[in-house]
C-alpha cells in the first residue's frame, strides 16, 4: 500500500498562481510516484479570496481527481486556513506549502526521503537567505 502526501495549500487572492502552482507540483508528484510508489492528494484552502480564486479552483477539481478544496466564508488567516486543511486531511504525511512558489516545491522529495530513513518523523524547511528582498522584510 502506497503512502498518500496531502498538500495543504492555503490560499488568498490566488487565481494567477493556482495553474503554475498545479504544474510544478504536478511534475513533483509523477517524480516521487516513480520513485516512491506514492499518492498525492492537493487540498486548497480559499481563505475568503476577493478574486475568482474560487473559481479557479472548482475548474481544477474538476478536471483533477487530486484536487479538492476547502473555501471560508470571509479571511479568517493563514493559520485558520492551515488548521481546516489539517482536520480535513487524509495523508500519511502532511505538506502545508503557499501557493507563490517562493517555496520550491520540489524540496517535498527531499524531506519526504529524509522521513523515509527513519531517523526522523517531522522534517521542515527555512530560507537560508533573503537575496533580493529588502533589509527590513530579512530582519
Amino acid at each position: 500500500m502506497s503512502d498518500l502526501i496531502t498538500i495543504i495549500v492555503p490560499c488568498y487572492n490566488e487565481q494567477e498562481t493556482i495553474p503554475y502552482f498545479l504544474d510544478a507540483m504536478n511534475k513533483v508528484y509523477n517524480s516521487m510516484k516513480q520513485k516512491y510508489d506514492i499518492d498525492m492528494e492537493y487540498l486548497f484552502v480559499d481563505d475568503g479570496s476577493k478574486d475568482k480564486t474560487l473559481e479557479v479552483l472548482k475548474e481544477c477539481s474538476k478536471k483533477d481527481p487530486n484536487v479538492s478544496y476547502l473555501s471560508f466564508s470571509r479571511n479568517f488567516g493563514k493559520e485558520a486556513a492551515m488548521y481546516a486543511g489539517l482536520e480535513q486531511s487524509n495523508g500519511d504525511y502532511v505538506v502545508i506549502i503557499d501557493a507563490d512558489l517562493q517555496d520550491p516545491p520540489e524540496l517535498i522529495e527531499e524531506m519526504y526521503a529524509t522521513l523515509l530513513e527513519g531517523e526522523y518523523d517531522c522534517v521542515g524547511s527555512r530560507r537560508v537567505t533573503r537575496k533580493g528582498e529588502s533589509k527590513i522584510r530579512s530582519f
